[in-house]
């Protein structure tokens, strides 16, 4: 008797998954709302997801062994750290901000963001350019809620 895998299936049927069927079924899989990033990261966190629900997660040693490769590679910067991977979007991805009528695209980098050609560090730096104040560059380019607001 042979059984049938279901889960490449699920997997190919992301490709042709319309947006809203994508972030509910992140709903679904991660119990949670769908960050606002592109629809190429929604998809490779969702394959990853099912066949980490279908066929187990990482090993713990390997999960240590990735801390300490990550530990290494920000030189022990406890910031750097505390900066979650899933809440700052992948390389290539625009964001795209409306501020006083200018509409303002960034673009994330290997190594930070671009913005008019320049490259930045961070998005705070960028969000104080565009608008003369301070601000938290999460919160300016609607990655992330600010505190005290829903």
């Amino acid at each position: 008797m042979t059984t049938h895998d279901p889960i490449p299936a699920r997997l190919a049927a992301l490709k042709t998954a319309t947006t809203p069927e994508l972030k509910a079924q992140w709903r679904e899989l991660f119990d949670s709302e769908p960050p606002p990033f592109n629809r190429r990261y929604l998809e490779s966190r969702l394959a990853y997801r099912i066949q980490e629900l279908t066929y187990g997660g990482l090993k713990p040693e390997t999960v240590r062994r990735l801390e300490w490769l990550g530990e290494d590679l920000d030189g022990g910067d406890r910031t750097k750290s505390r900066i979650r991977a899933d809440t700052m979007p992948i390389a290539g991805t625009r964001l795209i901000r409306e501020w006083q009528g200018v509409e303002h695209v960034v673009t994330v980098t290997a190594d930070g963001f671009d913005w008019q050609g320049r490259p930045y560090r961070s998005l705070s730096a960028i969000a104080r350019a565009i608008t003369g104040t301070r601000w938290n560059g999460l919160v300016f380019f609607g990655l992330k809620r600010q505190r005290g607001r829903g």
